[in-house]
């Protein structure tokens, strides 16, 4: 790794900037980590799920004597409805269980509950279903045909969503374009697979009437509102609490019914109530993601300069719409970022979320920027070859390169570094030495490509860019409270809600640097509700950024009133005294104190203050940023099968910039498990449905993402742009390793393929689907 600094930095800071291990891990690698799923109750339940895509529930028989739930019995139970107020949109909502009509294959029809796994597995396949089968919509396109089966009555024409936008003058400016450059891309649908399935685990306390929640979430405050919600319950009668939880991805974001009806059935049934999610269950029922048409125009003018720019979003959502983001979080993720890291002031865009008989959508690491990024790079690559320029030359003349920016669809994008970072890839990759290589290779019938793809990526943004959406939920802000205990030590309850990424860690170290203490001395407490302040959890590369900000806020609170007391007891001016080593310290001489001590004094010798500092230490922040913009260039290096279709991806290259970065282990991680991501997204995943809505990638056979076999060691270079638009002057970096791999190994492959003359636009692109291109030049000549 290497590290380039852009911005002021040297201010004295000791434990931000380290690669100090993870606080989080010595639990989990000794096996000491509580996971939902290992938690012993009394009843357990097993979910009888659709067989069908589309049809009406003729009746549903149940072996005697077992308990079956249906939606007959919870007719109490309100239907989950996301709801947006912009974008023509049109509220669906989904039943807890299927009630009349099943909408996609895995679908939740009933419910056994069982005294065991096992004993509710084996009753859930003897309780037997009948449904009268009609026909099924799976394709997005197809859904929008005229004649085409309704889905929902309440969304004619199965367009749920629908955006435009358009600037004033971009008519004109798309009139004067000399070359105008076309790409049709498609990304097959993908499942986020994290390596822990959903869980649940809701037990009934008969002393407070309370129901305690485990489950495998990333939003345990808006679990507990929206569960209490449909249920009709106090939320003070619901406590919450997200434990280790072994990846999320986005998928553990929504509300998935299989919550709400164990929460209910242990209310209900005033007992324990389990249910742990099984792979294929996770496969064909819980959450997908990514599948979109895009059709992207490029008017360019002859110097090659990208002058305007025209795009077709079409995202399939699936059967209902996802809460609390909705069906829009692609689709409109897709028209406000379409432009990404380019100069281009013109823009038209239609964007829209159609229902067919699949699974709901909902965000994948990343969201929508794997497609579009790969898309809107594709079409540079394109222009490129069109105008007999150089891809990265290309580049060069239509990355924006003064800062601040205003997008064309108004986004403020802070200081960043586009052209910079590919310009650090560029160098480290060495041009002419693989130019030559390639020609060599090709010269002995082996064909290796090379592939660019510059992004920037939205982070960090708070409240009024979720309400820009019109979202009628509007998550943003986080709270923290941060507590010197009387011995000393630090707690900080966060309302964010970790899955793997490290936070406890890179907080502590910001809490460190303010007050003086080590890392280890610091606790971060999240995912209870009942410890927690309310917040909205751990998504959209935001906790650094907003979890951050509300913790450097809450520190510097605490630190103000430990050099009051430390003055007090120092008999110095606070402006003398320096919190270092757990002590504050009057510098220049060798009069201390620990903080250990202070912060006994500040709980049991209140008096000793005259009244000048209030008992206790403890403080909160809270903090709702605008939003910041990493960016970052990926390259990737490949060699192409042309007998069989199979790529491998043999160097990737890495040039970010994430503002500054607290823990730079921690971040090289956070890159190299999307990167990975990225490459499974970019050549191996996807779901696949057949035309009656059947799923056929049920199981790790048939969906494959990647292993270590596929991933190749991962070079990174960081820059550091220090942002005025986060109080930590980091930048979010959680989704930025999976933005890259599809366009850089996309276009790659496609680089490869020149001597054929033929391209590839899909993702994935498997050996299947290239060598059907190859075999159709073939036939071609």
């Amino acid at each position: 790794m290497s590290a380039h600094t852009k911005g002021s930095g040297g201010d004295g800071m000791k434990w931000v900037g380290r690669s100090i291990r993870r606080l989080e891990d010595p639990a989990l690698v000794q096996g000491r980590g509580r996971f939902t799923g290992d938690l012993p109750s009394a009843r357990w339940v097993r979910f009888v799920r659709s067989p069908n895509a589309a049809g009406t529930i003729k009746s549903i028989t149940a072996p005697e004597g077992a308990m079956v739930i249906t939606a007959a019995d919870i007719k109490g139970v309100k239907k989950i409805t996301p709801m947006l107020h912009k974008f023509n949109y049109k509220p669906v909502g989904q039943p807890i269980l299927a009630d009349g009509e099943v909408r996609f294959v895995g679908e939740a029809v009933a419910a056994v509950v069982a005294a065991s796994e096992e004993e509710a597995e084996d009753i859930a396949d003897l309780v037997e279903i009948e449904i009268e089968d009609t026909a099924a919509v799976v394709d997005g396109r197809a859904a929008i045909e005229d004649g085409a089966r309704q889905i929902h009555p309440e969304a004619p024409g199965n367009v749920i969503l629908k955006g435009e936008a358009k600037t004033p003058g971009f008519d004109d400016v798309w009139a004067t374009a000399a070359k105008i450059i076309r790409c049709d891309a498609r990304s097959h649908r993908q499942n986020a697979t994290p390596m822990e399935a959903r869980a649940a685990h809701a037990a009934y306390d008969p002393v407070s009437g309370r129901i305690t929640l485990h489950c495998t979430a990333q939003m345990p405050h808006l679990m507990r509102t929206a569960i209490a919600d449909c249920i009709g319950m106090p939320e003070s009668d619901l406590r919450v609490i997200a434990p280790d939880v072994g990846g999320g991805f986005g998928q553990k974001m929504s509300l998935c019914t299989e919550y709400v009806l164990v929460t209910w059935l242990a209310r209900h049934l005033k007992t324990s109530v389990a249910w742990t999610e099984d792979r294929r269950e996770n496969l064909i029922a819980s959450f997908h993601s990514r599948d979109q048409y895009v059709t992207l125009e490029g008017a360019f003018d002859k110097d090659a300069k990208l002058i305007a720019l025209r795009a077709d979003v079409l995202s399939n959502v699936g059967a209902y719409s996802c809460f609390p983001t909705t069906c829009g979080v692609e689709p409109l993720m897709a028209m406000a970022e379409m432009p990404g890291p380019y100069d281009v002031q013109q823009y038209q865009c239609l964007a829209r979320g159609v229902l067919t008989n699949t699974c709901t959508m909902a965000a994948y690491r990343g969201v929508s920027r794997p497609v579009i990024t790969f898309t809107l790079e594709r079409l540079m690559d394109k222009a490129a070859k069109a105008f007999a320029v150089d891809p990265i030359d290309i580049r060069r003349r239509n990355l924006i390169t003064q800062f601040p920016y205003k997008s064309a669809m108004g986004l403020e994008y802070d200081e960043a570094s586009y052209r910079e970072t590919m310009e650090i890839a560029v160098e480290a990759i060495n041009m002419p030495a693989f130019r030559a290589r390639q020609q060599l290779a090709r010269d002995k019938g082996e064909y290796l490509g090379i592939g660019f793809a510059t992004f920037s990526e939205r982070t960090g943004y708070g409240s009024p860019a979720f309400a820009a959406r019109g979202m009628a939920i509007t998550p943003g802000w986080e709270t923290v409270h941060v507590t010197v205990d009387p011995s000393g030590f630090v707690e900080a309850r966060i309302g964010s809600s970790p899955h793997g990424q490290g936070l406890r860690t890179t907080l502590a170290q910001i809490i460190a640097d303010e007050i003086g203490v080590p890392p280890e001395m610091i606790k971060v407490i999240h995912g209870d509700t009942d410890t927690a302040p309310y917040g909205w959890g751990t998504f959209a590369s935001r906790s650094l950024v907003i979890s951050g900000g509300a913790t450097l806020i809450a520190a510097r609170k605490i630190r103000a009133k430990l050099l009051k007391i430390a003055g007090h007891m120092l008999e110095a001016a606070e402006t003398d005294i320096v919190l270092e080593d757990g002590k504050a310290k009057v510098a220049g001489t060798d009069r201390d104190i620990s903080i250990a001590a202070m912060a006994r004094e500040a709980y049991t010798q209140t008096h000793r203050f005259k009244g000048e500092i209030e008992p206790g230490l403890t403080e909160s922040g809270t903090y709702d940023p605008p939003g910041t913009f990493s960016n970052a260039c990926h390259v990737a290096l490949v060699r192409l099968d042309a007998e069989t279709g199979h790529v491998k991806v043999e160097r990737y290259l890495v040039a970010e910039d994430a503002g500054r970065i607290i823990n730079p282990m921690i971040a090289d991680g956070q890159v190299h498990g999307g990167v990975a991501q990225g490459i499974g997204n970019a050549l191996l995943e996807e779901i696949i449905y057949d035309e009656s809505g059947a799923i056929l990638t049920a199981n790790l056979a048939d969906y494959m993402p990647p292993t270590a076999h596929e991933i190749p060691s991962i070079e990174l270079h960081h820059m550091e742009t220090l942002s005025t638009q986060s109080i930590t002057k980091a930048k979010g970096l959680g989704e930025g390793g999976t933005i890259g791999p599809p366009a850089a190994v996309l276009n790659a492959i496609n680089d490869a393929l020149t001597p054929f003359g033929v391209e590839i636009d899909t993702i994935p692109a498997t050996p299947q689907r290239i060598r059907a291109l190859l075999r159709n030049a073939e036939r071609a000549t």
